[in-house]
């Protein structure tokens, strides 16, 4: 059915219980922002809303609430880079360093030690936002290769499943980006970009096994994200009947925005370990096809960019030959 250990991942993950926590904070702390920085706004709105007659407040305080979520939403967009640099990249590493069957060395904080070997192998926080950004932009190229391939099946009826299968597929692309970058840290590759097209052969070559995987986790991921939403449906409906005006339609937002930290802050690596346990022993002892690396530079730009940004990457180290696997095949386009 899967090739992944549920048990095992969850073990593996809550021995990195710092970066749980950590997750915990910063995730929470976010939703905490909505509420505060949306409730703000609701009131601000209320308070105006007064001079506008006997409709005003209501809808003002609804207004408000809405320019206050968008204000923190607009704000957090611009720290994505930091959040995934400081937290979610750190917390990839030892998890790779701890299924490797590694060791956090003595007197080193785990978290500090997480960090140390993201910016050991990205020179910036932007860096490593770039290589992610093209990596996703790749997955979803496969992606539509994908759909094309199953498209021509000529079973009655089958489109409708297939379409099905896509849905779940397209979202499961979202575990899959931070198994690409940990198979960078596993191989300690000094050039990201290079390391990144490796990691995106070896997957193109096993994309059926590890889409498989990734559906499963994708069900079992939003399944539990879906119970957890119900369950926080009435505490949050009783925060947002604290607004000013009552704005009990913002107790579903907060609703969701709670199984949002929930699922960022546990299930999500968890998922990851999981598509780990699956990716690392796939493509161990494989090199990469160089018919699907020429597939991939024909079918997506991103991984030509990859290839051109592998071949210039200098950032402080020697050469980008480095890379442990360095690209094979046609090369850069």
């Amino acid at each position: 059915m899967w090739d992944f250990n549920i048990g095992q991942a969850f073990g593996l993950m809550m021995r990195t219980t710092p970066f749980i926590v950590l997750r915990l904070i910063v995730y929470f702390g976010i939703t905490l922002a909505y509420i505060l920085v949306t409730g703000t706004g609701a009131g601000l709105g209320w308070g105006i809303g007064h001079i506008a007659g006997e409709d005003g407040p209501g809808t003002f305080a609804t207004w408000g609430g809405i320019f206050g979520f968008g204000i923190t939403a607009a704000v957090l967009y611009f720290l994505r880079e930091y959040i995934l640099y400081m937290v979610k990249a750190a917390h990839i590493a030892v998890i790779v360093e701890l299924l490797d069957g590694g060791q956090i060395p003595d007197g080193q904080n785990q978290i500090t030690y997480g960090q140390k070997a993201v910016q050991a192998r990205f020179a910036e926080a932007n860096v490593l936002f770039a290589v992610d950004q093209i990596i996703k932009g790749v997955l979803r190229a496969v992606m539509g290769l994908v759909r094309t391939l199953t498209s021509i099946i000529p079973i009655p009826g089958a489109q409708q499943i297939i379409g099905i299968i896509q849905a779940f597929l397209n979202i499961a692309v979202g575990f899959l980006d931070e198994v690409i970058l940990g198979y960078g840290m596993k191989t300690k590759a000094d050039n990201p970009w290079a390391s990144a097209r490796t990691a995106l052969v070896l997957y193109g070559q096993n994309y059926q096994v590890m889409l498989k995987n990734a559906a499963w986790l994708t069900v079992i991921i939003y399944g539990l994200s879906f119970v957890l939403f119900l369950v926080l449906l009435a505490p949050a409906g009783a925060i947002a009947f604290l607004f000013p005006g009552g704005l009990s339609a913002f107790g579903i937002i907060i609703a969701i925005l709670l199984a949002w930290s929930l699922k960022s802050a546990l299930l999500e690596p968890l998922a990851i370990t999981c598509m780990m346990q699956v990716y690392f022993p796939t493509v161990e002892g494989q090199t990469p096809n160089p018919q699907w690396e020429q597939k991939l530079n024909e079918l997506s730009k991103k991984f030509r960019e990859l290839g051109e940004k592998a071949a210039s990457w200098v950032g402080g180290r020697s050469a980008p030959a480095q890379d442990p696997m360095p690209p094979q095949g046609s090369g850069p386009a």
